[in-house]
C-alpha cells in the first residue's frame, strides 16, 4: 500500500536505496546503469562526493532566508559564474533561481511581458513557439508547449499560443534541399507568423537550442538561430531559449546557443544546472531586458517563496565547479561522438530504425515501422514503454518516449548519459539498448 500519488497509480515501482556513480540501486540490490539522467537530469552521476559536500557545508551555515530581506552567498556567486560563461551578446545580464524547469517558463514568460510594459508597449501579448516541443507542465508552459498529446487534456483552460514547425529534419527536409536553404524555409515561418499577428502584438518567440523530449534531441539546421535573431530584432520581439533539457553541458557547451552563433534575450536552466542534487532552475536575462526594467519600475513583478535557495544554488554551483575543474565538457564531446558512431554502426541498416539525431550526450533513436515510408507505429501499440521495460529488465535506464512524428504517434529512445561516462559504460548502453529496442519490437511486429 502507497500514499503517494504516482505517476502511474497502479505501478509498483522499485524502491532506489542507493547511488554508485552512474548507477542506482534498489532495495533488492539490484543495479540500473543510468543512460538517461532520469530526465536528462543526473549529469554527474548520483555519488559525486564534492557537490554532497557543498551541500552539506551549505546546511550548516543557512538553509532558507526569504528574498524580499536577504540575498545569500551561493546565489551571487552562481549567477556571477553563469553570466560570465554566457554566449556573447548576453551582456551584464542577471539571473534569477527557480524551483524546477516549468517555474523557469512560467518565469520567463512574465519577465517578457514585464520588459514590453516597461518600455510602453502594452499591446505586446502574443507569444509564438514551435511544436512539436515541450516546455513544462504548469498551465502556462504547457500552452507554450505544442506537443499535442501533453496539451489535449487541458486544452479548454490553457492560454492561447500561437506555434510554427520545428526543425525536424527526418520528416520535413525536402529531399532535394540543402541545410542551410532548410534552416532558412523553417527560420522564416517566424517572420511570416509574425505579420499575420502583426510586430506591434507579438511578445515573444519561444524554442528549445536542441529539441528534447518531444521530438528526441532534434538539433536545429546550419544558420537557422541566427536567422531567427535577426527576424526578433526586426520586430523588437524577444527569444526565450529553452535551454532546461539541452543546456549546461548537455550538448557539449555550456549553453546550446554557444553552438548556434547566436545568443538568446531569456534562457532558462534547469536539469543539468543542479544535477538532480537539489531541485534548481534558472532564468537569465540578457542585460538588454535587465536595463529596461532597471530604468522602468525597478521592480521584478514576479517572486517565488524559494527563489534563490541558499542550499540549491549551493549545490548548483558545485555542479558547475566540477564540470568546469574537471573538464567535462571535453568528455562529453569524446564520449558523444563514440556514441554517435556506436549508435549509426549498431542501428544504421536496422529495419524498424528511421532516424539517429542528437548532439553531445544527448541522442535519439526514432523506430518506424516502415522505413521506407517513415510510417510510425501506432501510439496504441505503446512501443515506447515496451522497450523502457525490456531496458529496465536489462538493468538498462533510457527515456522512450512517444509522440514526434505528429504529437500522438511516433516512438524514440532518448540517451542522456552521464557527464562522467566511460568508454565502457557508452559501449554497454548500445549493447543493452539494442536488446531492449529488439525485445520491444518483438511485442508489437508481427
Amino acid at each position: 500500500m502507497t500514499y503517494v500519488l504516482h505517476r502511474t497509480l497502479n505501478s509498483d515501482l522499485p524502491t532506489v536505496v542507493g547511488g554508485d556513480g552512474n548507477y542506482l540501486i534498489d532495495s533488492d540490490g539490484r543495479r540500473y546503469l543510468d543512460a538517461c539522467g532520469g530526465a536528462a537530469v543526473s549529469c554527474l552521476g548520483h555519488s559525486n562526493t564534492a557537490v554532497r559536500e557543498a551541500i552539506k557545508q551549505q546546511l550548516d551555515k543557512i538553509a532558507f532566508a526569504h528574498t524580499s530581506f536577504f540575498t545569500n552567498e551561493p546565489a551571487e556567486e552562481l549567477a556571477e559564474f553563469l553570466i560570465k560563461r554566457a554566449p556573447q551578446g548576453t551582456g551584464n545580464g542577471r539571473v534569477m533561481f527557480m524551483g524546477s524547469g516549468s517555474e523557469a517558463m512560467e518565469a520567463a514568460l512574465k519577465l517578457a511581458r514585464q520588459y514590453h510594459l516597461e518600455r510602453g508597449e502594452p499591446s505586446r501579448t502574443k507569444i509564438i513557439a514551435r511544436k512539436p516541443s515541450y516546455h513544462g507542465n504548469t498551465l502556462g508552459a504547457l500552452a507554450t508547449g505544442g506537443h499535442a498529446g501533453r496539451r489535449a487534456p487541458f486544452q479548454p483552460i490553457i492560454i492561447d499560443v500561437d506555434h510554427i514547425e520545428a526543425t525536424y529534419d527526418y520528416r520535413m527536409r525536402r529531399d532535394d534541399e540543402s541545410e542551410e536553404a532548410f534552416g532558412l524555409r523553417m527560420a522564416n515561418q517566424l517572420e511570416d507568423r509574425i505579420q499575420v499577428l502583426g510586430p506591434q502584438n507579438v511578445m515573444a518567440f519561444v524554442a528549445e537550442p536542441v529539441v528534447g523530449a518531444s521530438l528526441g534531441t532534434q538539433p536545429a539546421p546550419e544558420g537557422y538561430f541566427r536567422r531567427i535573431r535577426e527576424i526578433c530584432d526586426a520586430h523588437s520581439v524577444l527569444y526565450i531559449a529553452d535551454e532546461v533539457m539541452c543546456g549546461m553541458g548537455r550538448t557539449g557547451s555550456l549553453f546550446a546557443m554557444e553552438q548556434e552563433g547566436s545568443y538568446a534575450d531569456i534562457t532558462t536552466m534547469a536539469k543539468g544546472l543542479g544535477a538532480g542534487y537539489q531541485p534548481i532552475a534558472a532564468v537569465m536575462a540578457s542585460e538588454t531586458v535587465v536595463a529596461a526594467i532597471q530604468s522602468g519600475s525597478g521592480q521584478l513583478w514576479n517572486g517565488h517563496t524559494y527563489m534563490s535557495h541558499a542550499i540549491a544554488t549551493a549545490g548548483a554551483l558545485a555542479v558547475q565547479k566540477v564540470i568546469e575543474n574537471e573538464n567535462l565538457l571535453a568528455n562529453i564531446r569524446l564520449r558523444g561522438a563514440q556514441l554517435e558512431d556506436a549508435l549509426n554502426h549498431k542501428f544504421g541498416q536496422f529495419p524498424n530504425v528511421g532516424n539517429i539525431r542528437g548532439r553531445g550526450l544527448f541522442w535519439s533513436v526514432e523506430l518506424v515501422s516502415d522505413k521506407a515510408t517513415k510510417a510510425p507505429f501506432p501510439a496504441k501499440q505503446q512501443l515506447a514503454q515496451k522497450i523502457k521495460h525490456a531496458a529496465l529488465d536489462l538493468g538498462l535506464m533510457c527515456y522512450p518516449s512517444q509522440g514526434c512524428a505528429d504529437g500522438i504517434n511516433g516512438d524514440h529512445v532518448l540517451l542522456a548519459p552521464s557527464y562522467t561516462s566511460s568508454q565502457a559504460e557508452i559501449e554497454q548502453i548500445v549493447t543493452t539498448i539494442a536488446q531492449a529496442i529488439e525485445t520491444g519490437l518483438e511485442q508489437v511486429v508481427s
